[in-house]
């Protein structure tokens, strides 16, 4: 900003601050600098100063001058750094430095306070403030020149900017009268600035080029500020009033100020009469100018009235009066200072206009519109305006009611803000005042007096408030007990505003209230109408049949009336407004029984008081007694009131049941007078129960009354709270429950609650009125305590019959944990329906006074009993829900009365689950001790339930239970322990006597397994909702309050609970290994040691103290392959040695224990393995369980590195420990026989375990090379090696020596360890002993898994056509299943074997050469490829049996892929050493399975494997790799067919290529071709993740990976590009991008934001860039599984990647069919930013690379440019083609130009270069190819070839086909590719030359 165009960076040479650059500046620039062209202010300097008066002028500093230049540039940033740079060189420099520049200064502050920018020109005042500093009083010489536009400046329109100009003003003179001083002696130049201003246009604003609407909006700002300079001038030098900022508090005139006065009256005049009164400003657009007018006008009127004369009156009368047109809301407070001041100024002006047209009709429109939004300010001035009007003007009653009919339209009543209607009552009700006191001055007599004030109090107050007010009742119920039954007519319930309704209403009363004080006689008119309207209202609802609410107008007002006189003291409402409208409209209430009319008499009654009130209803003429009725005070005699009383109100409200019940009993309540209000009570009772119990003697079943009674209590509750006070100390009557206690009340009540069915609808809330409680804060009871709790002993008596009729067994067994006394419900009691019916009876009571029950302090027994029956009916209740859908419809139907109350109890506890926290700690633990036992019986007893649905239940139901009534932790812990407890039923395994555990297991294994298990999986899903902290540890009991300290210890950790569970194993929907254990260790982890330290050890103890016991029966993995770290769990059958192996594995594996602590146990566990001599069988046993974890822990601690690295550093008292005890336990096994003469019986198989626990494997480098983690010492190794030779040399080296399984497999693992610890003693007996039984075994296993092949095969073929597909099924989970797995695990651990010799013998070739001389290459080369043979026939047995069934069925399929799971590391290890096979032993492999002869071959058998219906992940990447490689490549994607094809020469690619015909279209195999062409039609609707999804891009992935190894320009590469462009479904870019554009990245595109990008899109985008760069994908198949979003994303990426390496044309076809423009943009942003930089990048490094080999053609690349300059020359002829890649290529079109031409014809250069542009844009492929072909295409036309005449081409651009098809008779030939195309175009046959037929 404010950079000269052309400056380039800054020079050594070049200033680099404007102080430097100043300072470099020659003396005599400075006049140049200072004149801006020789002007100084508006003067030239030349021609008014002589030489000697320059000097000192030109005598500036040269940074100041080229800074005050920069101020006259345009941009405004520029000003603002001048600005800002001078500003701090004024305050360094002295007030002599700085004087010469003020009239350089001057000339540029009167531009700059033009300035558009408001910043620029506060700046400007922020300079002038340090200029006026520095200088001092040396300004005073240039003042004159200064204080006009500083003066204007204090009216700047920003009020930023104008404090800023106002501060520099007191900053130049601080004192108040000096800056009155300066402004009276500049009042010249100051009149002289303003005319001036105020004579500009936008035209003359400036001198330079500025858009139009700045330079209007500018004007407009300089025009109203000069206005308002004016206006505030005026009245500060004519008035003498200093009322503006700067000039406050001015005691005495100033010095000049009456010279000064005249000179500003005189400019005044001249000013006012040039502008033609300023009424031309009136008329400007901008309100800012429309509202300075009015305030200048009026400075005018009150200044110089004397320029307001005859000859312009009219026309400013008519400008200043009419001005009500006026609509902006900022001009109208000026506007009404100008009109209210010329109205009082010039009366006389109202004569001289016709004020009807010129004023009054303006005036309507201004009021009726609203003041046009200007409320708070024209609604006070009404009332002054009103003042002003002269009375001639006036034409009485038409003029007011037309000012208030047009004032009361404009009050907008629904949308005005409060404050706008505040200030409209308040005008209104002024002006009505106003128009009332002075009547006078508008009438003559006093009967025109009278008359306008009753037409004013008749049309105004009656028919437009009064009847507004009517009309705008709130539709919102307030204060009524009676629900609305309909919709209100009309609009009255929604027409206006709670507010404005009620500023209505005060309104109106403060109007009556003034009329009252005015003229008594005036109120009556308002009475009469107040009267007709009440009475009115009462018939309506005879007519219309409305609800109430009708009346509410009424009621509301009558409030207001009573807060008003309330407020004054007046009594003018009852006298002459309420009593005269009761004594008229009560026999209509009674005769109509309107409750309108009832709410109407309440409410009076209770404003002005019931013996106020009878009297005007009852006046002496219809009183029912004799006497006078009142006392000397206006109110009732006592007597005659409670006589009243008794027979006339108590019968009428105490009658039936009916709508208006509510009101008529409201009423009741308002009558009762503090004097006689318990007298009055009594009879209320008495005559209520007398009508109850005379229903109930007569035999009917009708409870109307009870229904009465009770409302009548819910409303005298209300009644008790209105009478209490805040003092507790004073109880007024009737304050206190007490005082309306009664005992035919409390008999009444408990007569009803031990009622048997059936019961009175309302007898129910009878009860809960009486006993109160419904909320928190209604806990008056009617009864006493003693009452209460007989009633609610009743309540519980019918609640524990409910539930001992329940149809669950646990609830029965609950229900009989009350302690109740036999009941006397009667034989009638026992009926299932009355029991219900109790049940609903009982639980409504404890719905409606659940408060009053908690109130029952001393009843504690019986609260938690009452809360116990509801929270086991909502036990039932969840246990029915949970078993619905199991119920047919008629059980559904017989439960559902009884579903009912259970539904209602499960409700009612919801709405007050956080309640019962309040309960005492009694009643809450006895609560809870019920609950808990219901739970434990249901767990147990119930199995009519789904089991997981069911404990799910549970647990829900204890976590509500928890949740409800437990208060901190220390009772969350009771609770648990409550629950945990043992029983008969639990636990099962963890008894207090281990010893004795098999017998009660056998006692009870009938009993309850069954809920143990249920049991188990319940506290596994508290311990996943509470925490294992709280579940088992106890965590946190320790931070409790000392006072529970001494209770809390009862609390410990379940360590024994936690033993159970992982005896246990499994259970529904869980297990130890997948939900226990890891919340276990996420416990440990997030906790110290020493917190959790001991829960460990307990469990640890528990465990192996039950391992120990039942040892005997652990029976050893014989079988098994290799121990591995927790690898075989699940074959642990004996439940403490799998508990407790599970248990160390995790806490090592975790790092939970370390090292140390595995020492310890070891150590421990070793000990047990004698006792005294003898050996502890038991602990044999399981000692191999328990080592096999301990072992690799001790390793990491011993030596980190591998166990041949010599150089580790091993712990010597760890090692030795470990050493010692296993060489002990080798040499106690070689004093047993040789394994070949084994007989069962023996402990050699123990023996044998225990040492090779001791051996962990380990892999690395994946699954690809295991090696052994312990170090040995020589003495250890020399004891295996004896070992291993034991059973060789016994053997015979026969592995027919002895076959029993268990040796077979001791044997093969003891293989392994002799061969990772003693490989380099083996002689060649030793290997000749190890191979020999690797590859017995291994060709027993292929033989073994051939034959299931071929048994699948039969069983499938045998029943092709047959539909019997269970028969098919059952047969082939009959081949499949191994009986005998010690043959798998047998070959497994030989895979070990062969994997760790692979390792040592190809990975480390050059290492320990001298040792393997006994094992020479040539030696070894063809064991492995034997060895991987027949792992490649096992490999592809499995997929041969399962593609074999999946022609069947896919149910046969996946029968085959999950029997591999029994055995998955078996198969794991197969594909590992797939994967290690080399391509001539796959080749051999192929090659005997296609010679096998089964109905599918290998290729099938792969593709099975890769789209397995349950995969295996290893399994699915070894097919891929034999699949994606040579030499299965060519068969996996075109068949058997195309080896004829496949392999080319590269010599003879160019033959090749012209030889291809079109019409030989490639055939894929049936399994890629279907996902290519069809799946993704279906994929585009699955998840991102699903199994059809991985299928689709794995095959896309093998297709383009094989067309990646296929030549350029090669037969099958041309023909599996030409099937791709034909067939292939397009839709596959679709369904990647889903996967790659998932919703975060979407919302990454939409945003556009910088920042890190989605995980999702960096994967794919990484993944893109790599599979570009390497041309290869499988990087993203190894690491796909475990299948996810994240790396589906990447495979995705991956693939798009390489398509648009390989296939950019067919990429670029599918893209440009794209019609989402959104989705188009995004996928191009993705491509352009991440895809097409690598792929440009690598297409430029390809034809840089291209040997073109031809003089006559050359190429040259430009990386920088992303060009490619193709140069060809023949003869004397040549052309330069220039080809651009694009920033997203290969989504937009590569660009062709030609440069350069010489010797070719125009049609013809056109020709080629169209011809290039075609071929680089069809190549699927490389550029570089293109550009071969197309340079081959000019070789065939110089070589007279004949092109096509239907693309003008020799070599077809998109299959590179030569012209073949010759026509006929004209001879010419075409390219099939474009005859075919031009036949289904044309419709017809015939040659597109010579038209014959073709």
């Amino acid at each position: 900003m404010g950079r000269q165009k052309g400056d380039g960076a800054r020079s050594k040479a070049r200033p680099s601050s404007s102080s430097l650059a100043a300072s470099l500046l020659p003396s005599s620039s400075a006049a140049a600098a200072v004149g801006f062209g020789g002007y100084v202010g508006s003067s030239r300097l030349d021609s008014t100063l002589s030489t000697e008066d320059a000097n000192p002028l030109l005598d500036i500093d040269s940074e100041v001058a080229q800074h005050l230049k920069r101020l006259a540039r345009k941009d405004p940033t520029t000003k603002l750094k001048a600005l800002a740079s001078l500003s701090a060189l004024l305050k360094q420099k002295s007030g002599k430095e700085i004087v010469p520049i003020i009239p350089q200064w001057a000339f540029e502050y009167k531009k700059l306070l033009l300035d558009y920018n408001r910043e620029v020109r506060r700046a400007t005042h922020e300079t002038m403030t340090n200029l006026v500093t520095a200088v001092g009083r040396d300004l005073a010489p240039h003042l004159k020149s200064l204080m006009g536009p500083w003066w204007f400046s204090q009216f700047d329109p920003s009020s930023e900017v104008s404090q800023a100009a106002k501060h520099s003003l007191q900053a130049a003179f601080p004192a108040q009268d000096k800056r009155l001083d300066a402004l009276i002696l500049c009042t010249n130049e100051v009149f002289m600035y303003l005319e001036e201003n105020l004579k500009l246009t936008p035209q003359t604003l400036s001198d330079k080029v500025v858009a139009l609407d700045e330079l209007q909006e500018m004007h407009q700002q300089v025009i109203s500020s000069s206005l308002l300079a004016l206006a505030t001038l005026l009245d500060v030098l004519v008035s003498v009033q200093i009322e503006r900022p700067g000039f406050e508090n001015i005691s005495a005139e100033p010095k000049h100020a009456s010279k000064a006065k005249t000179t500003a009256i005189s400019f005044a005049e001249k000013i006012f009469s040039a502008h033609k009164y300023f009424l031309e400003f009136l008329k400007s657009q901008s309100p800012a100018v429309r509202s300075a007018t009015y305030t200048v006008l009026r400075s005018f009127i009150k200044n110089i009235p004397q320029a307001f004369d005859e000859g312009n009156m009219k026309t400013i009368a008519t400008a200043v009066l009419g001005a009500f047109q006026e609509k902006d809301p900022a001009c109208h407070s000026s506007m009404w200072d100008a009109i209210l001041l010329f109205s009082k100024r010039f009366p006389n002006s109202w004569t001289t206009l016709n004020v009807q047209k010129s004023v009054f009709n303006r005036f309507w429109s201004f009021i009726r519109n609203g003041c046009f939004g200007s409320q708070q300010v024209s609604y006070p001035a009404l009332v002054l305006f009103l003042d002003t009007i002269p009375s001639k003007a006036f034409s009485g009653d038409k003029f007011f009611l037309d000012f208030f009919h047009n004032l009361w339209a404009g009050r907008n009543p629904v949308h005005s803000m409060n404050a706008d209607r505040i200030a409209f009552f308040r005008s209104f009700r002024e002006c009505f005042f106003w128009g009332i006191h002075n009547a006078s001055r508008f009438c003559d007599s006093v009967d025109s007096i009278s008359h306008f004030r009753i037409t004013l109090n008749n049309d105004i107050l009656v028919k437009l408030l009064w009847q507004d007010y009517l009309s705008s009742v709130s539709s919102k119920i307030q204060d009524s007990d009676q629900p609305l039954h309909g919709k209100m007519t009309e609009m009255q319930n929604s027409k206006y505003s709670i507010s404005y309704r009620q500023e209505l209403g005060k309104c109106i009363v403060e109007i009556l209230s003034g009329i009252y004080s005015l003229e008594e006689d005036l109120l009556s008119f308002f009475c009469v109408a107040f009267q007709e309207s009440c009475e009115g209202l009462l018939q309506k609802k005879v007519t219309t049949e409305q609800p109430a609410l009708i009346i509410e107008p009424i009621i509301k007002f009558l409030f207001l009336v009573d807060l008003h006189a309330k407020q004054k003291g007046e009594s003018w409402p009852l006298l002459h407004l309420v009593g005269p409208m009761l004594a008229k409209c009560f026999p209509l209430v009674r005769s109509l029984d309107s409750e309108d009319g009832v709410r109407l008499l309440s409410t009076s009654v209770s404003i002005f008081g019931a013996r106020k009130v009878l009297p005007m209803v009852f006046p002496s003429s219809n009183a029912p007694f004799s006497g006078p009725p009142c006392d000397n005070e206006g109110e009732m005699k006592l007597e005659y009131f409670l006589q009243v009383y008794k027979e006339t109100f108590l019968p009428w409200c105490l009658c039936e049941h009916n709508c208006t019940t509510s009101a008529r009993l409201d009423l009741l309540l308002a009558l009762l007078d503090d004097e006689c209000s318990s007298k009055q009570w009594h009879a209320i009772i008495t005559y209520a129960i007398d009508l109850v119990n005379f229903k109930i003697g007569s035999g009917s079943t009708d409870s109307n009354h009870l229904a009465v009674l009770a409302m009548l209590f819910e409303k005298a509750r209300n009644e008790i709270r209105k009478r209490k006070v805040g003092d507790d100390s004073f109880h007024p009557l009737g304050s206190l429950p007490d005082h309306w206690h009664h005992e035919l009340l409390e008999a009444t009540a408990v007569s009803v609650a031990s009622s048997v069915p059936p019961f009175g609808t309302s007898d129910a809330r009878f009860l809960c009125s009486v006993l109160g409680g419904a909320t928190k804060d209604n806990l008056d009871s009617f009864v006493s305590r003693k009452s209460m709790a007989l009633i609610f002993k009743e309540v519980l008596t019918k609640l524990v019959s409910f539930i001992m009729d329940s149809p669950y067994s646990s609830i029965k067994q609950a229900g009989a944990l009350f302690d109740l006394e036999e009941n006397c419900l009667g034989l009638d009691s026992k009926n299932p329906a009355n029991v219900v019916d109790m049940a609903r009876f009982a639980l409504e009571i404890v719905e409606g006074s659940f408060f009053s029950l908690r109130a029952l302090d001393e009843e504690s027994s019986l609260v938690s009993s009452i809360s116990a029956t509801v929270f086991i009916i909502d036990w039932e209740y969840r246990m029915t829900v949970a078993r619905e859908d199991a119920l047919d419809d008629e059980s559904k139907k017989m439960i559902k009365a009884r579903m009912d109350i259970c539904e209602s109890a499960h409700g009612y506890l919801s709405k007050i689950s956080n309640l019962w926290k309040s309960f005492s700690k009694d009643e809450r633990q006895g609560i809870k001790t019920i609950l808990i036992c219901s739970i434990r019986f249901s767990i147990f007893s119930e199995d009519k339930l789904d089991n997981n649905k069911f404990v799910s239940l549970c647990c829900m139901m204890i976590i509500d239970v928890l949740e409800c009534l437990c208060q901190d932790q220390y009772e969350e812990q009771n609770l648990l322990d409550h629950l945990l407890s043992k029983g008969d039923m639990w636990p099962w395994w963890i008894t207090p006597d281990l010893n004795s555990m098999e017998g009660l297991a056998n006692e009870r294994i009938y009993e309850s397994a069954y809920g143990n298990y249920k049991f188990i999986s319940l506290i596994d899903k508290l311990i996943y909702k509470l925490g294992f902290h709280k579940v088992i540890a106890c965590d946190g009991l320790d931070t409790l309050p000392s006072t529970k300290a001494s209770t809390s210890t009862e609390v410990t950790s379940r360590a024994s609970v936690a033993a159970e569970i992982l005896c246990t194993w499994k259970w529904l929907e869980g297990s130890a290994a997948t939900s226990f254990l890891p919340q276990l260790v996420s416990f440990a982890e997030s906790r110290n040691y020493s917190s959790y330290g001991s829960i460990l050890d307990t469990i640890f103890s528990i465990l192996f103290d039950g391992a120990l016991i039942h040892g005997e029966n652990c029976s050893q993995s014989s079988l098994h392959a290799w121990p591995t770290l927790g690898e075989d769990m699940e074959d642990i059958q004996e439940p403490f040695l799998r508990a407790l192996a599970s248990f160390l594995f995790t806490l090592l594996k975790e790092n939970i224990w370390g090292p140390e602590k595995a020492m310890v146990l070891f150590q421990l566990s070793v000990d047990k393995l004698f006792i005294g001599e003898t050996v502890n069988t038991n602990c044999l046993r399981i000692l191999p369980s328990i080592l096999c974890i301990l072992v690799p822990t001790l390793c990491q601690r011993i030596g980190s590195s591998e166990c041949t690295n010599k150089d580790s550093k091993p712990d010597p008292l760890y090692e030795n420990q470990i050493q010692d005890n296993v060489k002990s336990w080798i040499q106690r096994i070689l004093q047993f026989p040789p394994l070949v003469i084994w007989q069962t019986g023996q402990d050699m198989e123990e023996w044998f375990h225990l040492v090779f626990s001791c051996y962990p494997l380990r892999a690395v480098g994946g699954a690809e090379i295991m090696k052994l983690d312990r170090n040995i010492d020589h003495e250890e190794r020399l004891l295996l090696l004896n070992l291993f030779r034991k059973q060789r040399h016994e053997s015979g080296r026969s592995i027919d020596a002895n076959q029993l399984p268990v040796v077979q497999m001791l044997l093969s693992k003891l293989m392994v360890i002799s061969l990772g610890y003693c490989w380099r003693e083996f002689d060649e007996e030793d290997w000749e002993f190890l191979f020999s039984h690797i590859r017995g075994w291994m060709e027993s296993a292929v033989l073994m898994m051939e034959e299931v092949a071929e048994n699948v095969n039969d069983a499938v073929t045998e029943h092709t056509y047959s539909d019997n597909f269970d028969l098919i099924h059952k047969k082939l989970e009959e081949s499949v299943l191994i009986s005998d797995c010690s043959l798998i695990n047998i070959n497994k651990n030989s895979l070990i074997s062969f994997s760790f010799l692979y390792g040592l013998l190809e990975n480390q070739p050059t290492e320990d050469s001298d040792n393997l001389n006994p094992l020479r290459t040539e030696r070894w080369d063809p064991i492995k490829n034997n060895i991987l043979e027949s792992i490649l026939r096992l490999f592809f047995s499995t997929g041969i049996a399962e593609a074999i069934a999946g022609s069947c069925s896919f149910e046969a399929a996946s029968i085959i892929s999950a029997s591999r799971f029994y055995h998955q590391s078996f198969w794991e290890s197969v594909a590992s050493s797939v994967l290690k096979s080399p391509p001539h032993t796959r080749d051999e492999a192929v090659k005997s399975i296609e010679l096998w002869g089964l109905s599918k071959g290998p290729i099938c058998a792969l593709y099975a494997i890769l789209f397995s219906s349950q995969p295996i992940p290893s399994l699915q990447i070894a097919a891929y790799a034999v699949l994606s490689t040579e030499p299965v490549s060519k068969l996996a994607v075109f068949g058997e067919g195309i080896a004829l094809c496949s392999d080319v020469d590269s010599n003879a690619q160019e033959s090749v290529h012209l030889d291809l015909s079109p019409e030989e279209n490639a055939h894929l195999t049936k399994e890629l071709s279907y996902i290519v062409e069809k799946l993704p039609y279906d994929v585009l609707d699955m998840d991102l993740v699903a199994e059809q999804r991985v299928h689709l891009f794995l095959a896309w992935a093998l297709l383009l990976s094989h067309l990646s190894s296929l030549p350029s320009l090669s037969s099958p590469r041309e023909r599996l590009v030409q099937y791709i462009q034909n067939s292939a479904n397009p839709m596959i870019l679709d369904c990647l991008f889903q996967n790659i554009l998932s919703d975060l990245s979407l919302m990454h595109f939409q945003k556009k934001k910088d920042g890190e990008l989605p995980s999702v899109l960096s994967e794919a985008a990484t993944a893109a860039r790599r599979s570009i760069t390497t041309g290869s994908v499988l990087f993203s198949v190894e690491s796909l599984w475990p299948i996810e979003p994240l790396k589906m994303a990447a495979f995705a990426g991956g693939i798009y990647g390489l398509m648009l390496r390989l296939l950019p044309a067919y990429v670029w076809g599918w893209f440009s069919d794209l019609r989402d423009r959104s989705t188009s943009s995004m996928i191009e942003s993705f491509t352009r930013t991440w895809c097409s930089p690598p792929l440009v990048a690598n297409e430029l490094s390809l034809i840089k690379m291209a040997n073109f080999a031809d003089e006559n053609f050359s190429v040259s690349v430009s990386k920088s440019a992303n060009e490619v300059v193709a140069t060809y020359t023949k003869d004397e002829t040549g052309m330069d083609l220039i080809i651009r890649l694009p920033a997203s290529y290969p989504l937009r079109h590569v660009d062709v130009d030609c440069t350069r031409s010489l010797g070719i014809s125009e049609v013809k250069q056109r020709k080629w270069l169209m011809s290039m542009m075609m071929f680089v844009r069809n190549q699927n492929g490389a550029l570089a190819e293109a550009i071969r072909v197309w340079k081959r295409n000019f070789d065939k036309e110089f070589e007279g070839v004949e092109e096509c005449p239907i693309c003008y081409s020799v070599i077809h651009t998109v299959n590179h086909s030569l012209p073949r098809l010759a026509c006929k008779t004209c001879k010419h030939k075409f390219h099939a590719a474009c005859l075919y195309k031009w036949f289904s175009t044309s419709h017809k046959s015939s040659c597109p030359l010579c038209q014959s037929p073709f």
